[in-house]
C-alpha cells in the first residue's frame, strides 16, 4: 500500500485546485470545452463561487449534493465547490431514468440538486415523491421555475477558504449498480483521489503537467478520475465533450483537442478503428491524430482483435485495465512496453490481490479464483447497506465479484463474473472466453453467452449474437459459427445454440444485462 503522508487537516479541492495556482500554474489551461478555455486561476474562482453558492443555499459540511450534469466545466466547478465546502457531491448517471434518480435523491437525502435543464423533465416526474431536497439549481434552459445556476454563481463571492476537513472525511459518493435490485452509494474519502493519482495516473501513465486528456462520462468512477482529478492532480489539462460518442464526432475531438492521453472503452475503440478504415476505403483522407502517446481502455474487457485493430489504425499503444466504482479507479493494468492483448495486465503498485476458491482458500497457480483487492482507495461502506458492506468489504479486502486467472508472469485474465461462470461437463466455462471467440467471426458484431438447460437438464452454453449489417441470419450461418468456435477453443465450450437478435440488453451505463438474456430462455426445454 502507498504511503501518502497527507497532513492531518486536508481538503481535496484545495489540493487539486488551489495548489495549482499556489505553485505557479495559474495561467496554464485547465479545461477545454467547445469554444471555451479555462485556466487554473479561472477554475479556482469558479470553484470558490460554487462553494459560496451552495453555502448560501443552506448546504453545510457533510450534506449531500446531487449532480445530474453532462460533461461540462460546470460539472467540475460544482464537484470541487461542494468538496471545498466540506459537503459531499454525488455525480449521478445521466443515462438513467426518473425512478433511478428518485432512489438516489431519497437514499442520499441530498438537500440540493444541481441539474442540467435537459434532464429536468425526468426530475419533475418524481419531485412529489422526493422527500429531502430543498433546492433545485438548473444549468441552462429558460422559464423552468427553478434556481438559475449562472445567476447564483454571479451573485456568489469568488473568495472561499477550504473547509477544515481531514484525509478521512467523506469527499464524494458514487452509486454502484453491483446489486441488480438497488443502486448502492459507495462512500469515498478526501484521500482517495490522491491515492488513485499516485498509484495509477503517475505510477502507470507517468502523467504530468504537459499532458492533455480526453475522456467522457464524468459521473462514472473511470471518467471522474480520467478527466477531473487525474489532470488536476498534476497540473495538466482536460478536454470535455457532451455530444454522443459516435466515432465521427470523437475523431473530430481528437483532431480539435490533440490529447496526449485518450481514455475510452473497447466498443468505441473498435468503432473508431472501423470508421478510419472505412473512410480510407472510400477515399476520404482523415487527418492523422498527432501527439497521442497512449490510449487507455477500461469498463469492459478489451478483446485482442479490437486491440490490434485500433493499434494498427492509430499507431499508439492501448493500455487495458480494470477498476470499479468501489475501488475508485483502475487497479489492474497493462504497462507501456509490457502489454499482453487479452489480459487486463498486472496489479497496479499500491494494491494487493488475492484469488480464492469457493471455500475462501487461495487457488493454485494458474487456476481461476474469486478476486479480492486491498488498497488505499476502497470505499469504506455502501451507504445504509450494512449487509452488503459486510459481505463485500472484508476488513482491508474488497470482494470484486470477478473471477480471474493469474499466469506465471503476474498477468491477470478475466474469466467472468462470479455468478456468470458455467459448469459444463464438470468443467468451468467462462462466458467471456466464448464471447471473445464468437466476436472474431467476420459476421458477428457482438455476442453474449449464458447457460441453458438441454433435454437432460444439463447446463450448456447458449449464445446470443448480433450480426454485422451486411449479414443475414440463417441455419447455415448458425452452424458455421458453432464450427468456428469449436476450431478455436475446447470443444466443450462451444455454444450448443445460437440465437440471432437485433441488439443486446444493456444498463444505462452500457453494461450487458446478462440476466435479461437468461430470463429470455428460462423454462424453455431446448432440444439438441
Amino acid at each position: 500500500m502507498l504511503k501518502l503522508n497527507l497532513p492531518k487537516r486536508f481538503n481535496a479541492a484545495q489540493y487539486l485546485v488551489d495548489r495549482n495556482v499556489e505553485e505557479g500554474r495559474g495561467e496554464r489551461p485547465a479545461i477545454f470545452f467547445e469554444d471555451q478555455t479555462y485556466n487554473y486561476h479561472q477554475v479556482l474562482e469558479k470553484v470558490n463561487r460554487s462553494a459560496n453558492m451552495l453555502k448560501n443555499l443552506g448546504v453545510e459540511m457533510e450534506n449531500r449534493v446531487m449532480l445530474l450534469l453532462r460533461d461540462s466545466p460546470e460539472m467540475i466547478f460544482s464537484f470541487f465547490g461542494a468538496i471545498k465546502l466540506g459537503a459531499v457531491p454525488i455525480p449521478t448517471n445521466i443515462l438513467m431514468k426518473s425512478q433511478d434518480f428518485l432512489h438516489v435523491m431519497n437514499d442520499s437525502r441530498a438537500k440540493v440538486l444541481i441539474v442540467d435543464s435537459v434532464f429536468l423533465p425526468e426530475i419533475e416526474k418524481i419531485l412529489d415523491q422526493a422527500a429531502f431536497y430543498r433546492k433545485i439549481v438548473v444549468i441552462g434552459g429558460e422559464d423552468h421555475g427553478q434556481l438559475p445556476f449562472d445567476q447564483l454563481m454571479t451573485q456568489a463571492s469568488s473568495q472561499f477558504d477550504a473547509a477544515d476537513t481531514t484525509p478521512d472525511d467523506v469527499a464524494f459518493w458514487l452509486y454502484s449498480g453491483r446489486n441488480p435490485e438497488m443502486l448502492m452509494g459507495a462512500v469515498h474519502h478526501h484521500s482517495h483521489m490522491v491515492y488513485c493519482t499516485e498509484a495509477y495516473a503517475k505510477g502507470i501513465l507517468n502523467m504530468n503537467e504537459e499532458d492533455r486528456v480526453l475522456g467522457s462520462f464524468l459521473f462514472f468512477a473511470y471518467g471522474l478520475g480520467n478527466s477531473v482529478y487525474f489532470p488536476f492532480s498534476v497540473g495538466a489539462s482536460t478536454a470535455l465533450f457532451n455530444h454522443r460518442p459516435t466515432p465521427d464526432l470523437v475523431y473530430e475531438d481528437l483532431m480539435k483537442y490533440r490529447p496526449t492521453l485518450f481514455f475510452s472503452v473497447p466498443t468505441l475503440l473498435g468503432a473508431l478503428a472501423d470508421y478510419k478504415k472505412t473512410c480510407r476505403r472510400e477515399g476520404k483522407d482523415l487527418p492523422p491524430v498527432d501527439g497521442l502517446r497512449a490510449c487507455i481502455s477500461s469498463a469492459e474487457i478489451l478483446s485482442p482483435e479490437i486491440y490490434h485493430r485500433f493499434k494498427e489504425e492509430f499507431g499508439v499503444e492501448v493500455l487495458d485495465g480494470t477498476g470499479s466504482t468501489e475501488i475508485c479507479h483502475i487497479f489492474l493494468s497493462n504497462r507501456f512496453g509490457e502489454v499482453r492483448p487479452g489480459s487486463t495486465g498486472k496489479v497496479v503498485p499500491g494494491y494487493n490481490t488475492r484469488l480464492i476458491d469457493e471455500d475462501g482458500d487461495p487457488v493454485s497457480p494458474g487456476q481461476i479464483g474469486h478476486l479480492l483487492i486491498s488498497g488505499g482507495s476502497i470505499a469504506s461502506a455502501y451507504w445504509n447497506m450494512r449487509e452488503e458492506t459486510r459481505d463485500n468489504m472484508l476488513g482491508e479486502w474488497f470482494v470484486t465479484g470477478d473471477r480471474y486467472l493469474e499466469d506465471e508472469d503476474g498477468f491477470y485474465y478475466f474469466r467472468g463474473r462470479s455468478d456468470d461462470m458455467l459448469r459444463v461437463g464438470g468443467k468451468w466455462v467462462a462466458p467471456q472466453e466464448v464471447e471473445n471467440t464468437l466476436n472474431q467471426h467476420p459476421a458477428v458484431a457482438e455476442s453474449a453467452v449464458v447457460g441453458s438447460q438441454d433435454k437432460d437438464d444439463l447446463i450448456k452454453p447458449y449464445a446470443f449474437v448480433v450480426l454485422k449489417p451486411d449479414h443475414t441470419p440463417s441455419e447455415q450461418l448458425e452452424e458455421e459459427i458453432k464450427e468456428f468456435v469449436k476450431e478455436r477453443i475446447a470443444v466443450y465450450k462451444y455454444p450448443r445454440w445460437v440465437e440471432f437478435i437485433h441488439e443486446m440488453p444493456k444498463t444505462p451505463g452500457g453494461k450487458l444485462q446478462r440476466f435479461v438474456l437468461q430470463e429470455r430462455i428460462k423454462g424453455l426445454k431446448i432440444e439438441d
